[in-house]
């Protein structure tokens, strides 16, 4: 006779999340003009973009989910790398150019493209984070290889959207959860 587990474990998609949405939202601040690059945004970027996301989408893994496993654990690199391209250069690394990070940003733009595609079977909060994120690498990819400060700052307006978009699902995963019922849609 087969035993048939039940998972009780918590839902970690909050965790990760919270931990893209906020990071990203600071960010975009820093893109849209509000004030310079910082420690508070690298901070962020690697602990609780970076590694709180790998902790979530590890828990996403012992889960089953393919999905949520493969974009926090990748998004969670995202953040670590990013900073680390900042500070390499601290190091006597040569800091990337705009033709580089162009093509890193449309490498990120293409990867989350394919991850967008597989939100259109899911929920609609999940169609409007990968969308504006797919926007959002295009304009930052676009001003790396222009050099164009304009668009910078749109992606950066752009980017506190999509960061929002983020917030919204994880908040809304936890109160809907603790509620028991859909206070905030999806």
């Amino acid at each position: 006779m087969e035993q048939i587990i039940k998972d009780t474990t918590a839902n970690p998609a909050p965790l990760g999340l919270f931990g893209f949405g906020m990071t990203t939202i600071l960010l975009n601040i820093h893109n849209a003009g509000f004030f310079e690059l910082n420690a508070m945004i690298m901070g962020m970027g690697i602990f609780f973009g970076g590694l709180q996301q790998l902790i979530a989408g590890i828990m996403e893994w012992k889960k089953g989910n393919i999905f949520a496993m493969s974009a926090f654990t990748s998004y969670g690199f995202f953040w670590i790398s990013l900073v680390t391209l900042w500070l390499l250069p601290l190091a006597g690394v040569t800091k990337p150019d705009g033709t580089s990070m162009g093509f890193y940003l449309a490498m990120w733009g293409v990867f989350t493209f394919a991850l967008f595609i597989g939100t259109l079977k899911g929920n609609t909060i999940g169609k409007m984070i990968f969308g504006s994120l797919v926007i959002l690498f295009a304009l930052l990819s676009a001003a790396s290889f222009t050099g164009n400060e304009k668009i910078h700052t749109i992606a950066g307006y752009e980017g506190i959207l999509c960061g929002s978009f983020a917030f919204y699902e994880a908040a809304a995963l936890i109160i809907n959860e603790k509620y028991g019922k859909q206070v905030l849609p999806l």
